[in-house]
């Protein structure tokens, strides 16, 4: 086990930083934000539920204000249509974006963080389909639903794969697939988690790929020409992994497990968005990053970050962690989405 004092040391390492430098990132920002005498403008599209105006489900825009506000810096974020996002940060219209994957054109302008979050997509049909592609030149001759505009990267660059059938949006996909007007589409990860977990439609009318085809990193992006960019990317940064160990990361997400490497070694532990984690071991979790997924199935044992310790095995858990219940989520899920089955 690993006292806290020992495990935020190992964090810290694994960010890269030393405590000094982790204090001068924390505290240069707000310094600087507060020359500046304004708030951060930021542009993004609506994609539920990670990005939406207020009011609605917005989980990854509610994470990285909520870190930004923690390193001393405020947005206000205005929704822009998928057409305009790009242009308007390249023109310098806005200052960045909370939720966005990289391209090279937009590195060229803009100051990325580090991933704070891994879209995954899988290949999705109809209840029946064969979901069983490997890759996105296995869908040759089929008619694939995309969102226009989404920067999916040159994976899609092929004369050999699937038929792009534009959509408006993530739901729009959902429903030209159900009205038979594409074979597919392409959902991430952590929303088919949210539609098995809270709608019953979604396991009796659709069918789920077990593997990604695509997968892009979600990162928090910020105008290289803002002189103080590179002291909020570092304080964001810095704030993402506290978040991730004081639980309110996967709050945030409306997540109840998570297995993310929080000690450094290259492998998983999972974390509960509480202390209090119930009687049973997770079912299931949210791995956060692919690649220490891989690593970690060699682990004999599962490893669980509670308190203020990590536990090699549930049987070492102690039993203060598991004297509690899960509440009933249900309600609250079923206001995400506004798919229609």
């Amino acid at each position: 086990m690993n006292s806290w004092s020992h495990l935020k040391k190992r964090l810290l390492r694994w960010i890269g930083w030393t405590r000094r430098a982790l204090l001068v990132a924390t505290i240069a920002v707000p310094i600087v934000a507060t020359a500046q005498g304004r708030q951060l403008q930021f542009a993004s599209t609506a994609w539920s539920p990670f990005t939406n105006p207020t009011g609605q489900p917005r989980f990854a825009l509610d994470l990285v204000e909520e870190a930004l506000r923690r390193a001393g810096t405020t947005v206000a974020t205005v929704m822009v249509g998928e057409e305009k996002l790009t242009p308007s940060l390249l023109s310098g219209e806005f200052d960045g974006s909370a939720a966005i994957w990289k391209d090279a054109e937009r590195e060229s302008v803009l100051l990325y963080s580090k991933a704070y979050l891994q879209n995954r997509l899988i290949l999705v049909g109809r209840a029946g389909s064969d979901v069983s592609a490997n890759s996105l030149s296995d869908l040759s001759g089929k008619r694939l639903a995309l969102v226009a505009g989404y920067s999916y990267g040159e994976a899609l660059d092929t004369t050999d794969g699937p038929i792009m059938v534009a959509s408006a949006s993530e739901e729009d996909s959902v429903r030209k697939l159900l009205d038979g007007k594409a074979d597919y589409t392409l959902m991430d990860e952590l929303v088919i988690q949210y539609l098995l977990r809270y709608h019953d439609e979604a396991r009796t009318r659709l069918a789920f790929g077990a593997m990604p085809l695509l997968v892009r990193s979600l990162h928090l992006a910020i105008r290289r020409s803002l002189p103080e960019a590179e002291s909020i990317i570092a304080g964001f940064n810095a704030e993402i992994i506290l978040m991730m160990v004081d639980r309110s990361y996967h709050r945030l997400l409306h997540l109840d497990w998570i297995s993310v490497d929080v000690d450094g070694d290259g492998l998983s532990e999972y974390l509960h968005h509480k202390d209090g984690a119930g009687y049973r071991p997770p079912q299931r979790s949210y791995q956060l990053f692919a690649a220490e997924k891989r690593a970690s199935e060699h682990r004999p044992t599962r490893r669980f970050y509670l308190g203020d310790d990590i536990y090699e095995g549930w049987s070492n858990v102690p039993d203060r962690y598991k004297s509690s219940s899960e509440p009933d989520r249900r309600a609250e899920g079923l206001r995400i989405f506004a798919f229609r089955f």
